[in-house]
């Protein structure tokens, strides 16, 4: 027995590391001023620590042709991308195009995508192959000469399967459709060489790699022309108006430079502990069954969807032992589309964990993991006998 359930949730959240939490100290209390405020000196300087941090992040990212937009997080990343760029695109050629994406992608997307079918746009959403990888000819004839945006997560938020994302931007460019990508769950835990080339737009939430709440980013081509989702001071460029959090951004900043700085030795401790967990849990292959590609995968995540119990009855007895999810932080424990899509039915998805692995996840908590689910399975199967 463990006396408080052993966190085996990361993916839909991290805590902050101490040392984003020593920068973002004198932002709370000391340099508070409002940083589109230039009228004054407090304003100065608060206005030069957030472009600081822009330029620090433009570096770290070797960015040369995008801009950075930063916004609440992730979900507002999105649909600014998506409905941002749609709208300007109905804007300036007076017609409904097409868009293409996964029926794997999340909440964050297809909501948005959703709202822009009833503003009259056509979306496609593909089924990916039994991995939950894309089926590249599929998404080739997919491609229609209305089409003009694909948005395509790069690291999937539930089974951790990392999509062909170079081959869907050659794509892109090549038909000369704009690509987005939430890139939510990638960075720091995947090697990604170029930041510059693998998108057009590119989503970054700050909360996943050991940062604050309420912050994210979009980079977009400088280029590329999107309409702002909130009207107000023309904070940002014009793109997202509104007081910007700048203890939040400076805390941002320092996630993005620990976990570039720290990737491989982060990544190799990581996938050492999911392997562990995954080979001590397939030590009975009847009972288990893996969600998602193996070999195209985050260094952090296991999906599993364990066979022949009530999910009902697995997750309650779970629950004051392991701190997991049974999908997206955001489906409020309904049965996963992401499964679904996978061909999983309704009774695989609601017993399916996603157990995402933390750099303070221990290889003891592993062992007493596996032996907790171990135990846990065996006793609802007996008593459904």
């Amino acid at each position: 027995m463990v006396s408080s359930p052993i966190l085996l949730d990361y993916q839909s959240s991290t805590p902050c590391l101490s040392e984003v939490v020593e920068v973002m100290t004198p932002y709370w209390k000391n340099i508070f001023a409002n940083p589109s405020t230039k009228s004054n000196l407090a304003g100065i300087y608060a206005s030069a620590a957030l472009e600081s941090s822009r330029e620090k992040i433009k570096g770290q990212l070797k960015l040369k042709n995008k801009q950075i937009i930063f916004t609440s997080g992730a979900t507002e990343s999105n649909n600014l991308a998506l409905l941002g760029y749609a709208r300007n695109f109905f804007q300036r050629y007076k017609r409904f195009g097409h868009i293409i994406t996964l029926k794997t992608e999340h909440q964050a997307v297809l909501a948005p995508l959703k709202q822009l079918q009833k503003e009259g746009f056509s979306v496609t959403e593909l089924t990916p192959d039994k991995d939950g990888l894309i089926l590249k000819k599929e998404f080739l004839n997919a491609i229609t000469p209305d089409t003009f945006l694909v948005s395509v997560m790069y690291a999937n938020n539930e089974i951790g399967v990392l999509q062909p994302i170079k081959f869907i931007s050659e794509i892109c460019k090549l038909k000369n459709i704009i690509f987005h990508t939430d890139a939510a769950q990638c960075l720091g835990y995947i090697p990604i060489k170029d930041f510059n080339s693998i998108a057009d737009m590119i989503t970054i939430s700050s909360h996943k790699i050991y940062g604050p709440k309420g912050v994210g980013l979009l980079l977009i081509d400088e280029k590329i022309q999107i309409n702002p989702l909130i009207y107000g001071g023309g904070q940002e460029s014009g793109f997202r108006s509104g007081t910007l959090p700048l203890p939040l951004i400076i805390g941002f900043t320092k996630a993005i430079e620990l976990a570039l700085e720290r990737q491989d030795q982060n990544i190799k401790k990581l996938r050492e502990l999911r392997d562990k967990l995954m080979n001590g849990l397939l030590t009975n292959k009847n009972d288990f069954l893996v969600n998602g590609s193996l070999q195209n995968r985050l260094p952090h995540n296991l999906n599993i969807t364990v066979l022949n119990v009530s999910g009902s009855l697995l997750h309650k007895a779970l629950k004051p032992k392991i701190a997991c999810s049974s999908g997206s932080a955001c489906s409020n424990g309904k049965p996963s589309h992401v499964l679904k899509a996978l061909g999983r039915d309704l009774k695989e998805s609601e017993a399916s964990l996603r157990l995402s692995i933390g750099l303070s996840t221990t290889a003891n908590e592993i062992d007493q993991a596996i032996s907790i689910i171990f135990s846990t399975v065996k006793s609802i199967k007996n008593n459904s006998l």
